[in-house]
Protein backbone atom coordinates (compact mmCIF):
# COMPACT_ATOMS: atom_id res chain seq x y z
CA UNK A 1 0.00 0.00 0.00
CA UNK A 2 1.44 3.27 -0.64
CA UNK A 3 1.02 7.07 0.55
CA UNK A 4 -1.49 7.89 -1.88
CA UNK A 5 -3.73 4.65 -1.42
CA UNK A 6 -3.63 5.88 2.54
CA UNK A 7 -4.25 9.26 1.29
CA UNK A 8 -8.05 8.24 -0.71
CA UNK A 9 -8.54 5.54 2.92
CA UNK A 10 -8.65 8.22 5.46
CA UNK A 11 -10.87 10.46 2.99
CA UNK A 12 -13.19 7.84 2.23
CA UNK A 13 -13.40 6.80 5.92
CA UNK A 14 -13.68 10.37 6.82
CA UNK A 15 -16.48 10.54 4.06
CA UNK A 16 -17.83 7.96 5.92
CA UNK A 17 -19.64 6.54 9.46
CA UNK A 18 -17.30 4.20 10.05
CA UNK A 19 -15.56 4.69 13.32
CA UNK A 20 -12.48 2.36 12.92
CA UNK A 21 -10.62 -0.06 9.71
CA UNK A 22 -7.68 -1.59 9.85
CA UNK A 23 -5.51 -2.69 6.30
CA UNK A 24 -3.19 -5.52 6.46
CA UNK A 25 -1.32 -6.20 3.86
CA UNK A 26 2.09 -8.79 3.79
CA UNK A 27 4.35 -7.29 6.33
CA UNK A 28 2.67 -3.73 6.69
CA UNK A 29 -0.49 -2.41 9.13
CA UNK A 30 -2.59 0.56 9.01
CA UNK A 31 -5.57 1.28 11.55
CA UNK A 32 -7.50 4.12 10.53
CA UNK A 33 -9.75 5.75 13.48
CA UNK A 34 -12.27 8.21 13.67
CA UNK A 35 -13.31 10.72 15.77
CA UNK A 36 -15.88 13.47 16.20
CA UNK A 37 -16.45 12.67 12.35
CA UNK A 38 -12.79 13.77 11.13
CA UNK A 39 -9.85 11.72 10.82
CA UNK A 40 -7.58 11.99 13.94
CA UNK A 41 -5.19 9.04 13.80
CA UNK A 42 -3.59 6.71 12.07
CA UNK A 43 -2.59 4.40 14.28
CA UNK A 44 0.50 2.27 13.02
CA UNK A 45 2.17 1.35 10.02
CA UNK A 46 4.99 -0.71 10.28
CA UNK A 47 7.15 -1.97 6.90
CA UNK A 48 8.84 -4.76 6.05
CA UNK A 49 11.62 -5.12 8.58
CA UNK A 50 10.93 -3.01 10.87
CA UNK A 51 10.69 -4.56 14.78
CA UNK A 52 8.69 -1.01 16.26
CA UNK A 53 5.72 0.55 14.86
CA UNK A 54 6.17 4.15 13.31
CA UNK A 55 3.60 6.72 13.45
CA UNK A 56 2.01 7.88 10.28
CA UNK A 57 0.18 11.24 9.04
CA UNK A 58 -3.16 11.16 10.60
CA UNK A 59 -4.35 13.73 8.18
CA UNK A 60 -4.27 14.25 4.44
CA UNK A 61 -0.59 15.15 2.97
CA UNK A 62 0.18 15.51 -0.67
CA UNK A 63 3.15 13.92 -1.91
CA UNK A 64 5.81 16.24 -3.55
CA UNK A 65 4.82 16.62 -7.70
CA UNK A 66 1.69 15.15 -7.22
CA UNK A 67 -1.20 16.60 -9.78
CA UNK A 68 -4.13 15.00 -7.45
CA UNK A 69 -5.51 16.76 -4.50
CA UNK A 70 -3.81 16.02 -1.48
CA UNK A 71 -5.98 13.09 1.23
CA UNK A 72 -4.74 15.10 4.25
CA UNK A 73 -4.37 19.00 4.76
CA UNK A 74 -3.33 20.67 7.78
CA UNK A 75 -6.38 21.99 10.17
CA UNK A 76 -6.85 25.37 10.69
CA UNK A 77 -7.78 25.92 14.25
CA UNK A 78 -8.92 29.47 15.26
CA UNK A 79 -7.21 31.28 17.49
CA UNK A 80 -8.00 33.77 20.81
CA UNK A 81 -7.35 36.96 18.18
CA UNK A 82 -8.97 35.61 15.60
CA UNK A 83 -6.20 34.58 13.69
CA UNK A 84 -6.16 30.79 11.98
CA UNK A 85 -3.29 28.96 12.79
CA UNK A 86 -2.07 26.15 10.19
CA UNK A 87 -0.79 22.98 11.88
CA UNK A 88 1.33 20.35 10.76
CA UNK A 89 -0.04 17.09 9.76
CA UNK A 90 2.64 15.08 10.77
CA UNK A 91 5.81 14.67 11.95
CA UNK A 92 8.98 15.52 9.51
CA UNK A 93 11.60 18.01 9.07
CA UNK A 94 9.69 21.32 8.10
CA UNK A 95 10.51 23.70 5.16
CA UNK A 96 9.96 27.04 3.74
CA UNK A 97 11.36 26.69 -0.19
CA UNK A 98 10.36 24.27 -2.67
CA UNK A 99 14.39 23.97 -3.17
CA UNK A 100 17.65 25.36 -1.52
CA UNK A 101 17.94 28.11 -5.02
CA UNK A 102 14.43 28.61 -4.54
CA UNK A 103 12.29 31.88 -2.67
CA UNK A 104 10.22 30.83 0.34
CA UNK A 105 6.87 29.48 -0.70
CA UNK A 106 5.43 31.87 1.31
CA UNK A 107 6.02 35.08 3.73
CA UNK A 108 4.67 37.09 6.32
CA UNK A 109 2.70 38.95 4.28
CA UNK A 110 1.78 36.61 1.10
CA UNK A 111 -2.02 36.46 0.13
CA UNK A 112 -3.00 32.48 0.71
CA UNK A 113 -5.94 30.86 -0.90
CA UNK A 114 -7.02 27.03 -0.45
CA UNK A 115 -4.78 24.66 -2.49
CA UNK A 116 -1.51 27.27 -1.93
CA UNK A 117 1.03 25.05 -1.05
CA UNK A 118 2.85 26.95 2.35
CA UNK A 119 5.33 24.82 3.18
CA UNK A 120 7.30 21.29 2.09
CA UNK A 121 7.17 18.27 5.41
CA UNK A 122 10.09 15.70 4.86
CA UNK A 123 9.06 12.78 6.39
CA UNK A 124 10.92 9.16 5.55
CA UNK A 125 12.66 10.98 2.33
CA UNK A 126 9.43 11.50 1.20
CA UNK A 127 8.60 15.62 0.69
CA UNK A 128 5.02 16.42 0.96
CA UNK A 129 3.64 19.89 0.21
CA UNK A 130 1.14 21.41 2.81
CA UNK A 131 -1.59 23.06 1.64
CA UNK A 132 -3.82 25.82 2.74
CA UNK A 133 -7.41 24.91 3.45
CA UNK A 134 -8.02 28.60 3.82
CA UNK A 135 -8.29 32.15 2.14
CA UNK A 136 -5.98 34.82 4.09
CA UNK A 137 -2.68 36.74 4.72
CA UNK A 138 0.08 35.23 6.74
CA UNK A 139 0.94 37.10 10.07
CA UNK A 140 3.42 34.84 11.25
CA UNK A 141 5.66 32.32 10.70
CA UNK A 142 6.02 29.95 13.78
CA UNK A 143 8.51 27.31 13.01
CA UNK A 144 12.21 27.63 11.56
CA UNK A 145 13.39 26.26 8.27
CA UNK A 146 15.14 22.84 8.44
CA UNK A 147 13.37 22.57 11.85
CA UNK A 148 12.11 19.31 12.67
CA UNK A 149 7.98 19.37 13.73
CA UNK A 150 5.62 17.02 15.72
CA UNK A 151 1.71 16.73 14.45
CA UNK A 152 -0.40 19.04 15.34
CA UNK A 153 2.64 22.03 15.51
CA UNK A 154 1.37 25.00 15.02
CA UNK A 155 3.47 26.39 11.67
CA UNK A 156 2.00 29.72 10.57
CA UNK A 157 -0.84 32.46 11.63
CA UNK A 158 -3.19 33.50 8.93
CA UNK A 159 -5.74 36.66 8.83
CA UNK A 160 -8.38 35.21 7.41
CA UNK A 161 -9.82 37.11 4.54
Amino acid sequence: MDFKQIQELIKMVNKSNIGEVTIEQKDFKVTVKQKEDKITQVVSAVAPMQSAPMSAPPAPVAAAASPAPPAEKPKPSAAADNLITIKSPMIGTFYRKSSPDKPNLVDIGTEITPGSVVCIIEAMKLFNEIESEIKGRVVKVLVDDASPVEYDQPLFLVEPA
